[in-house]
């Protein structure tokens, strides 16, 4: 049969990286372009870094000051221990240069660090891809005026080699397509591959994979959030688009049968099947999905089956 089920989706890269800028600053250019292909590292951004550069060589300044005073105090502390070995001078006046020493050594270290700090800081004027991807939208043109508190990222680069699409399904809906399954997970595993229609009409000529639910159930809906996976070789799916899931409801050997040969008991459904002796037996069958007079079967029948169609209530 080519009965088959529709839910609404949405199409999400496996990884959507939003990219935002460490310092505040003017763009002075955008490097690339929406939709492009990015890899891990590539420049995308510049940001106006002449406040960022005066910060270095002012550092390095310092550096070189604290290195200056270090070699004076160093000096001043060999001299000290040559004269307090001829017992020229006290104890007292080589601990101080001593002290005055180690605290020299200490300055230079903490200006080095200050100096590696504001060429990190500089560094963040190149905004590169935090990961390889599709560029999506760029909202700043060069000369805007950006900050690590702008509302909207730079851009966003999304691993779309293969998508996650996401949609709704009722616990029913998903233990009705499967046969034997008696929990939702279980039936999951079961679940043919899906299709996925496009927001113009076209199906996707990839088929897809459902490979995840949560494991929540929306309390409003009574529906199960589901993920099926989709490879994207030709960057044909977007991040943030839209589409129709399409799973097909039965396999290829259902069997149609009129409603009125069914009958209910306790929940299930059962058929009479005529033995090739001609005497009757009570069958319990797995309805695939209901339409208008007739059931399809999923399983409990064979093609070769003779059943009753009526009379059942003199079976009864």
């Amino acid at each position: 049969s080519s009965l088959q089920s529709t839910y609404p989706a949405t199409i999400k890269g496996i990884q959507d990286v939003e990219v935002r800028p460490k310092v505040s600053g003017f763009i002075t250019r955008v490097y690339v372009h929406e939709g492009q292909a990015v890899k891990t590292g590539q420049l995308l951004f510049t940001i106006d870094s002449e406040t960022y550069q005066a910060a270095v060589r002012q550092a390095q300044a310092s550096v070189n000051t604290a290195r200056a005073q270090l070699n004076t105090a160093r000096l001043t502390f060999e001299n000290n221990k040559k004269l307090y070995d001829k017992k020229v001078i006290g104890q007292y006046e080589l601990s101080t240069a001593q002290n005055s020493y180690a605290t020299a050594q200490a300055a230079l270290a903490q200006a080095q660090a200050a100096l590696a700090s504001a060429k990190e800081t500089l560094s963040w004027c190149r905004v590169v891809s935090p990961t390889s991807g599709v560029v999506g939208s760029l909202p700043y043109k060069a000369g805007a005026l950006v900050s690590a508190s702008s509302p909207d990222p730079l851009t966003t680069v999304s691993d779309v080699s293969t998508v996650e699409v996401f949609f709704s399904m009722s616990e029913g809906d998903i233990l009705n397509m499967t046969r034997t399954s008696g929990s939702v997970s279980a039936a999951l595993k079961e679940l043919p591959s899906v299709k996925l229609q496009l927001v113009n009409g076209t199906l996707y000529n990839h088929p897809g994979k459902v490979v995840k639910m949560s494991g929540v159930i929306n309390q409003s809906t009574g529906a199960y959030s589901l993920i099926a996976h989709f490879a994207n070789p030709e960057r044909i799916l977007k991040s943030g688009g839209a589409g129709q899931i399409i799973i097909p409801r039965t396999n290829n050997h259902a069997i149609v049968i009129p409603q009125e040969a069914v009958y209910e008991l306790q929940d299930r459904k059962y058929v009479f099947v005529v033995d090739k002796n001609n005497v009757v037996h009570q069958r319990q069958i797995q309805i695939a999905a209901e339409l208008t007079g007739i059931y399809i079967v999923s399983s409990g029948l064979t093609v070769s089956d003779h059943y009753l169609t009526d009379g059942i209530q003199k079976v009864n």
